[in-house]
């Protein structure tokens, strides 16, 4: 059987990141990120399995997300994608991990992929779910087709003061609505939110998300030290580690299509898969799809 799930934190220079981790601690490491607005319980039928067959698996809490906690006041409190990968870059550093392979979505997917284009050496391998998953903020204000604009309503919502009240007053009811919205299909969501709404009732939690949905627009400033890396992301960097994408057709943010939009940002080994009936929490909609991309990255099937 695999060990149980430990809680443990360690500390950074910018926060102090709690991680649930399972298996034997000299392992070869695998990092799992969740997203927004989800937290580790994503990656419960994921890590035992990997834990099971020797990997050791770290699956960290995000800034402003469960009992993860920002180093002190003068932190500032961003959601921009630089900072999710700086984070997942110092927490590798504080574990004394030179290289991991990375399976993240959403916003986790998001510093995995950043981390696996501007570090590469750090990565063995990535699942991103849903692809390239870096914005491309300098274009970010151009106008969508109105489906899509439509499906993102919640972004411009959070750009107004309406949006940090209703977020505040409403937190749990609201995220509550986005994984309806965004997993039609996925029958089991209702049964499961409980286990992770208590991860946004995070004392930072509104203000990362704000900060999260107004930068990527540019309509905020971010965190200066993160100045370079996001100078960096701006030239959309390819990818050439070894990647699995796996992408939901049901994925209420942005559902697959073909032909697939991202093939010219991988430059190394590359494979695209669309799950049918599966919505945007993707590793906890489609585990065993998950474990298997995850297995193959890892040379153990």
């Amino acid at each position: 059987m695999p060990s149980p799930a430990s809680l443990h934190q360690v500390s950074t220079p910018n926060l102090h990141i709690a991680y649930e981790e399972h298996g034997p601690r000299n392992a070869e490491p695998v990092i799992l990120l969740h997203g927004f607005p989800y937290d580790v319980r994503a990656y419960d039928e994921i890590a035992p399995p990997l834990a099971e067959r020797g990997y050791r698996v770290i699956v960290p809490y995000l800034r402003g997300y469960g009992p993860t906690r920002f180093a002190n006041e003068q932190v500032m409190r961003s959601g921009q994608q630089g900072a999710l990968a700086r984070d997942l870059l110092e927490l590798m550093d504080a574990l004394h991990l030179p290289q991991a392979t990375l399976a993240g979505y959403d916003w986790g997917g998001r510093a995995a992929c950043i981390v696996a284009a501007l570090w590469p050496q750090r990565v063995k391998g990535l699942m991103s779910a849903d692809g390239y998953n870096i914005q491309d903020i300098p274009r970010a204000i151009e106008p969508r087709a109105p489906e899509t604009e439509l499906r993102l309503w919640y972004q411009y919502y959070f750009n107004t003061q309406r949006g940090v009240d209703g977020l505040t007053a409403n937190r749990r009811e609201f995220c509550e609505l986005l994984w309806r919205l965004w997993s039609p299909t996925w029958k089991q969501g209702p049964g499961l939110y409980g286990l992770s709404a208590p991860s946004f009732d995070n004392p930072d939690f509104v203000a990362v998300v704000i900060h999260s949905y107004r930068h990527r627009f540019g309509y905020v400033p971010g965190d200066p030290g993160l100045e370079s890396i996001e100078r960096a992301l701006e030239a959309q960097p390819p990818i050439r580690v070894p990647t699995i994408a796996l992408c939901g057709a049901d994925d209420g943010v942005g559902p697959a299509t073909e032909p697939d939009p991202d093939v010219g940002l991988f430059s190394g080994p590359y494979q695209r898969r669309i799950l049918p009936g599966i919505g945007h929490n993707l590793p906890q909609e489609a585990p065993q799809a998950t474990l298997d991309a995850l297995l193959e990255l890892l040379g153990k099937p």
